[in-house]
């Protein structure tokens, strides 16, 4: 305990501290020199050139000692500029103790408890579940303790950036993120002044961290119960919601729907065999999979989906390239351990790098990782073979893209809603090296795998681009309505309209 305390202080004294600027100099050339040892594809939006000229450009403003944070928001705008989605900069946050941590879960958040929609320079509230002093679904804030919203949202957009030259995946984001910038950037008060604005009326209101009632706590202590059925849906306490869901949408089960909130792999296999089992029984015609707001994850899972979608065998994605032989061996392997963790690794390591050494392959000059998903994969047993359609908007990101786009590309599926946030042709993932600046000590997890799903690439630079363009606006989500979801229903409706007849 005593260690854990001195390491948080540390961190903590260390996060405050200024750093000449020669030093953080040094930081930008570490961080350039590692992208372009390690990261597969740096210039695949950005030439050379022109990035060459940002790391330089952001040393020249460089002549003031700077904290971490302060470098942080210097820095992270050229890593941003390189529009590799997966690509950032860990932004420095302040540490706790267990026991500031513990005084933290018994109190309510302050702005997590709202839902929010941002556009352009705007921030509103779109969802107020505990009915919160009252205040209403499309409520505009417009400043926080006397700083306007909007000079946040310029400052943390130039943080965020998606693949290419994609125009959706930035209000998703940023209206999940904002408030990580702002408490990183501010810290954890208990309290704040928002200015807002709804029907041309303007209100003063003080948000307060309130602490939880008894009930609150048994509720939370029952949330964290993890049932099978829990387990198997991927249920998440924070938000009481499960991260996978299956249903029938109409009485004579024709309709199944699939909602996946993240491709977390957790109990995915046993919750889609049960799933299409169903499908199966109840010989549905339609299937409609929801991976809006999905940011992606495991490749495993959504190969496995595929193979429940595929009418013959396939393979998910193209050889996955690296940057050298070496490239496997440099994903920190000891990182976050314990002692016991780190004596247990001391043991395994031999048999980690001598697997690793022989898991990748050189070919036409090039280094590729073995992977299953670049191999053929068949489809399962209860495969479905009835009319595919998938609902995607900006928020569909990294494996969520990756699914849509060969789904597109093999005509196996409509893809409805908007672009998607994640490319079409693939992105720089899989698994990272987490280099650590030496100065600054801010943490950037460079992704080591070019991965890219097996299709005739677009080479648009742009996400996936539906086959039904639906977008969804603030009134939409005000009202509760689901314009994507509705253009799908009233379709099938038709089909079977004409069907009938």
């Amino acid at each position: 305990m005593i260690l854990t305390s001195c390491s948080v202080q540390k961190h903590n004294e260390q996060r405050t501290s200024l750093i000449p600027p020669e030093k953080l100099k040094e930081d930008v050339d570490y961080a350039y020199r590692k992208l372009q040892k390690m990261h597969p594809q740096l210039y695949w939006y950005i030439s050379k050139e022109e990035l060459d000229h940002k790391f330089d450009s952001v040393k020249n403003t460089i002549n003031r000692p700077l904290t971490p944070l302060q470098f942080y928001f210097t820095l992270q705008p050229v890593i941003a500029s390189i529009r590799e989605g997966h690509l950032s900069l860990r932004i420095p946050r302040k540490r706790f103790k267990k026991k500031d941590f513990r005084s933290f879960r018994n109190k309510k958040g302050m702005f997590s408890r709202f839902g929010y929609y941002v556009k352009d320079d705007h921030l509103y509230i779109v969802e107020n579940k505990d009915s919160i002093q009252g205040i209403p679904p499309g409520t505009e804030i417009l400043s926080i303790n006397n700083i306007p919203v909007s000079d946040y949202l310029k400052k943390y957009r130039n943080l965020i950036s998606s693949d290419g030259f994609n125009t959706t995946f930035q209000p998703y984001f940023l209206k999940d993120t904002f408030f990580n910038f702002y408490t990183a950037e501010k810290g954890l008060a208990d309290s704040a002044t928002i200015e807002t604005i709804y029907n041309n009326v303007k209100k003063v209101y003080t948000l307060k961290r309130e602490t939880k009632s008894e009930n609150d706590l048994e509720v939370d202590k029952k949330q964290k119960k993890r049932t099978l059925e829990k387990k198997v849906n991927d249920y998440i306490a924070f938000n009481n919601s499960y991260n996978r869901n299956f249903k029938f949408l109409d009485k004579d089960s024709s309709i199944a729907y699939i909602k996946v909130r993240s491709f977390s792999r957790s109990y995915s296999d046993q919750f889609y065999k049960e799933a299409f089992t169903k499908i199966k029984h109840a010989k549905a015609s339609y299937l409609i999979i929801d991976i809006r707001n999905n940011y992606g994850g495991s490749l495993y899972e959504i190969n496995n989906l595929y193979s429940y979608l595929a009418p013959e065998p396939f393979v998910l994605i193209k050889p996955s390239e690296v940057t050298s032989k070496m490239t496997p061996l440099k994903t920190n392997y000891f990182r976050k351990s314990n002692v016991l963790q780190y004596a247990f690794k001391s043991l395994t390591y031999p048999t980690y790098v001598f697997a690793q050494t022989f898991s990748t392959y050189k070919k036409d000059g090039k280094v590729f990782y073995k992977m299953k998903e670049n191999k053929s994969t068949k489809p399962d047993k209860n495969a479905f073979n009835g009319k595919v359609f998938v609902l995607v908007n900006g928020g569909s990101f990294s494996a969520s893209s990756i699914i849509s786009s060969k789904l597109k590309n093999d005509q196996r599926a409509i893809i409805v809603g908007e672009e998607t946030g994640g490319a079409n042709d693939g992105t720089v993932a899989g698994f990272y090296s987490y280099q650590k600046l030496p100065n600054s000590k801010i943490d950037l997890p460079i992704g080591l795998l070019l991965v890219q799903p097996n299709i005739n690439f677009t080479n648009t630079q742009r996400g996936v681009i539906p086959d039904v363009n639906v977008t969804e606006s603030i009134q939409d989500i005000i009202d509760k309505k689901d314009p994507q979801m509705d253009w799908v229903m009233k379709e099938i409706g038709r089909e079977k309209g004409n069907s009938i007849q």
